[in-house]
C-alpha cells in the first residue's frame, strides 16, 4: 500500500485512509464494535450502582441486554458498517441502541419512565460518540506526527 496523497504514512485502501494509518477495516469494525459494546456494559454497570442494585456480573447483563441487542440492529446497517469508528456510525448505533433498547426494555418492565430515557439517550451519547471523538483526535495527532516525520 502506498501513502495517501499529502498524508505520509496513511495506507490507501484502509476504512479511512489518512486518518487511521495501516489499520485494516476488519480490525477497526472488530475494534469499533467491542468498544461499543463495553459502552453499553458499562452504561448498564453505573446504572445498576447508582440505584444499589445487587446481582453482580449477570444483573449488568441482564440490564444490558435490551441495549445490546439495538446496538447489534444498529450495526447490522450500512451506515455502521461503512465507517464504523466515524460519527455517523456513532449517531446511527447511539439511535438504534437507545431506541430499540428503550422499546424492549420497556416492553419487559411494562414501563419507561421519562426520565429513564433521558439519562439513557445523554450516557450512551457521551459513551458512543464520546469514544468516536477521543479516536478521532487521537488519529489526527498520529497523523501530524507522521507527516512531520516524514517532511524530516
Amino acid at each position: 500500500m502506498t501513502p495517501a496523497p499529502g498524508r505520509a504514512g496513511a495506507a490507501i485502501g484502509t476504512a479511512y485512509p489518512g486518518v487511521v494509518p495501516a489499520l485494516r477495516t476488519s480490525r477497526v469494525a472488530a475494534l469499533a464494535l467491542a468498544a461499543d459494546v463495553v459502552a453499553v456494559l458499562v452504561f448498564a454497570a453505573i446504572g445498576r450502582a447508582g440505584h444499589d442494585e445487587a446481582g453482580g456480573i449477570g444483573g449488568v447483563l441482564v440490564t444490558a441486554a435490551p441495549f445490546v441487542i439495538g446496538l447489534g440492529v444498529a450495526w447490522a446497517t450500512p451506515w455502521v458498517r461503512a465507517r464504523p469508528a466515524g460519527f455517523a456510525a456513532g449517531g446511527t448505533a447511539l439511535a438504534g441502541t437507545v431506541v430499540i433498547g428503550l422499546l424492549l426494555r420497556a416492553a419487559f418492565t411494562g414501563r419507561l419512565p421519562l426520565t429513564f430515557a433521558l439519562v439513557t439517550l445523554v450516557a450512551l451519547a457521551v459513551l458512543l460518540v464520546g469514544w468516536r471523538g477521543v479516536s478521532a483526535v487521537v488519529a489526527e495527532v498520529v497523523d501530524r506526527r507522521a507527516s512531520r516525520s516524514a517532511r524530516r
